[in-house]
């Protein structure tokens, strides 16, 4: 009678515990292809982070942007190069809407406007606005509370609001980022001046 020797138990024993773990364990002991698998696990967090910064950095930019433009129709306006009976509401939005297509859609479809005269910088100090739980802009304040284009002649104190709803591109950024309905989220400016003293 011959007797098995040790190393040919071993391998016995081996080939019976591969045949019961079948595929699975095959799989789990196959290391081919673990840099695809791994890099699939992270792509979509990475691309996520990627896109939720970019959307930041967007936003942020047309912020600033927006900014700029009302400081400038401001300037114009406090100086007399654009004088009360040439300003509308059309024509005050076409100056910021002129600057800010760099940024946002062809005719600024998201684009609100308020300037108006006040008797003293601490009346203009009360005017605010909030977001209504619809999701609507409302202003606070001032009377009328609807937006107004109504600027003083020179050395009238007077302030210029600027909203634009800036829709939210990434879909997954809306409810952190959007506090307006249909998923914007509000940008914001607002600048306080004494005209100087030029001709009416």
């Amino acid at each position: 009678m011959i007797l098995p020797t040790p190393r040919q138990d071993r391998q016995e024993q081996g080939m019976g515990k591969a045949g019961r773990t079948g595929f699975f364990g095959r799989f789990a002991q196959d290391r081919r292809g673990s840099t695809a698998l791994e890099f699939a696990m992270l792509a979509l967090p990475f691309a996520l982070l990627v896109f939720a910064i970019l959307e930041s950095c967007i936003s942020f930019a047309a912020q600033e942007v927006m900014a700029n433009a009302a400081d400038d129709v401001a300037r114009q306006l406090r100086t007399g190069q654009i004088r009360k009976a040439n300003v509308t509401d059309a024509s005050i939005k076409q100056m910021i809407c002129g600057r800010l297509e760099v940024m946002v859609a062809k005719n600024c479809p998201g684009l609100l406007v308020d300037l108006r005269e006040f008797q003293s910088f601490a009346d203009a100090a009360t005017a605010g606005f909030k977001i209504t739980t619809a999701g609507d802009i409302e202003l606070t304040g001032t009377s009328p509370t609807t937006f107004t284009v109504a600027p003083g002649l020179a050395e009238s104190k007077n302030m210029l609001r600027v909203f634009y709803k800036w829709p939210v591109m990434t879909d997954f950024m809306a409810k952190s980022m959007a506090n307006l309905k249909d998923g914007n989220t509000l940008h914001f400016a607002s600048v306080t001046w004494q005209n100087e003293p030029f001709d009416n």
